[in-house]
């Protein structure tokens, strides 16, 4: 494929984000890379070492009650991916993710280590399901405009707990009273749950990734096979979008994309 053709596919991609709220880019991971990346999330699993984020911690619906419940210790994150190994370093930074972020945001793009930034482990039994609901809602920048990057390290289906996106979510306006108090979107809304049957869920091969925008609607079922799903996760902010103050967005030093 040619550099204009290239850059074409990514020009695509871009307005199908902005118009859609989500695209999947296809095997844009190399096989190579993948397997490394895939081969130190499994290893660092078993390992457990921290920092991590455990099913319990979360207490969504069908998660252990607590560490000392039946699958207790089921981890649900490997947190700070970026700083874990060079691997996924080298991946958040990648001249791929710079050229497609630069192509977004027009301008510098920035890696938080603050959100997301992590190994997400979805396993069989303990896996919990995750809500509706919106990145943002614990994010605090200046502007509401970051992009999520969810790489695929294996098949990703229905069946083991794959993403579902409500098509053009971001572009609505809601009300505070279509959420609940952890800022979940509420299925037992009537307008909710008609804007919910549109949804739709990739099926992803090794090595696709999901760009999506911070204010699509999505959630996550749970893992119905015998195999712990992995998948890799960053979150990025153009130059002049910067994190406010003295917030959890703030907490942590960025990777400026150079």
């Amino acid at each position: 494929m040619s550099d204009q053709n290239v850059f074409q596919s990514k020009k695509e991609q871009v307005h199908a984000l902005r118009e859609t709220g989500f695209v999947i880019a296809k095997g844009l991971v190399s096989p190579a890379r993948l397997a490394a990346m895939r081969d130190t999330a499994k290893r660092q699993l078993v390992q457990a070492g921290g920092p991590l984020e455990f099913e319990a911690n979360l207490k969504y619906p069908s998660a252990p009650d607590s560490k000392d419940a039946p699958g207790g210790h089921t981890v649900r994150r490997l947190l700070d991916a970026y700083a874990r190994d060079q691997h996924y370093a080298d991946w958040a930074t990648s001249p791929e993710i710079r050229g497609w972020m630069e192509l977004y945001f027009g301008e510098t793009p920035y890696l938080s280590r603050a959100h997301h930034n992590c190994v997400m482990t979805k396993h069989p039994a303990y896996g919990s399901l995750t809500g509706w609901h919106r990145d943002v809602r614990y994010w605090a920048f200046e502007r509401d405009d970051l992009v999520s990057v969810w790489l695929a390290l294996g098949k990703e289906t229905v069946d083991n707990g794959a993403l579902w996106f409500v098509p053009g979510s971001h572009k609505l306006p809601f009300m505070s009273d279509r959420f609940d108090d952890a800022k979940f979107f509420r299925a037992d809304v009537p307008e909710n749950a008609a804007l919910i049957r549109t949804v739709y869920s990739p099926e992803l091969e090794p090595g696709d990734v999901v760009f999506f925008h911070c204010n699509t609607l999505h959630s996550a079922g749970k893992n119905l096979s015998d195999d712990v799903k992995f998948s890799l996760i960053y979150k990025y902010r153009g130059a002049s979008n910067a994190p406010l103050p003295n917030t959890r967005s703030s907490g942590k030093p960025e990777v400026a994309l150079v």
